[in-house]
């Protein structure tokens, strides 16, 4: 079955060298295992242009350059709560260039930039992190019966107010808990409940 597929500029030339030759569109797209349609538009754009070459072009030019881009993605990795229109007017003062939010969310997209909400977490001091790490290795050789006796408990506090979390942050898709894609957040305002549950091995 003939497919259709985007030709190089040399099986162009190859078949427009074979139309010229007085063959069919036919047995020419039958030769190159394409569609005819294609053959027809190579034959259409030869006759006009007068060449076989394509003319490379079209759409609409480019908004902001590639040093532009690299701008706005270092604008947004700086200050990760800002806003596309901030990130615009920020490139709008430094360059003397107009653009737009959407042009700037494009670019930030095609740079792995999307606006997620931030993750919540607790803030660790260093004596934090140093006891934990002291606990784990202290704990790492132990055996599935001494676990067994451990019961492992948490708490946890929800907020009976609403929290639209509203505040967005531009951050990789990968690399959700990086530290600068967490909020810290250690109290909570207003009324809520308080869940405590325990865990532990055979129960």
């Amino acid at each position: 079955m003939a497919r259709r597929n985007h030709l190089d500029d040399f099986t162009r030339g190859r078949i427009i060298g074979k139309l010229e030759e007085g063959r069919t569109v036919t047995s020419v797209a039958t030769k190159f295992g394409i569609n005819k349609s294609v053959v027809s538009r190579a034959l259409k754009a030869f006759q006009t242009a007068g060449t076989a070459i394509r003319k490379i072009g079209g759409g609409r030019s480019r908004t902001t350059t590639a040093g532009e881009d690299r701008c706005i993605i270092v604008q947004a990795k700086k200050g990760r709560q800002q806003s596309a229109s901030a990130i615009a007017q920020q490139l709008c003062t430094a360059t003397r260039r107009q653009v737009s939010r959407v042009t700037v969310a494009r670019c930030l997209q095609k740079g792995g930039l999307l606006a997620h909400r931030p993750e919540r977490g607790i803030p660790l001091k260093v004596a934090h992190r140093r006891h934990r790490l002291q606990w784990c290795r202290e704990h790492k050789n132990w055996t599935t019966d001494q676990w067994s006796r451990v019961l492992f408990t948490d708490e946890s506090r929800f907020s009976t107010r609403s929290d639209s979390q509203r505040i967005l942050i531009w951050r990789e898709i990968e690399i959700p808990f990086y530290s600068s894609n967490i909020k810290e957040r250690h109290s909570y305002s207003g009324t809520g409940v308080l869940v405590w549950r325990g865990i532990m091995l055979n129960g």
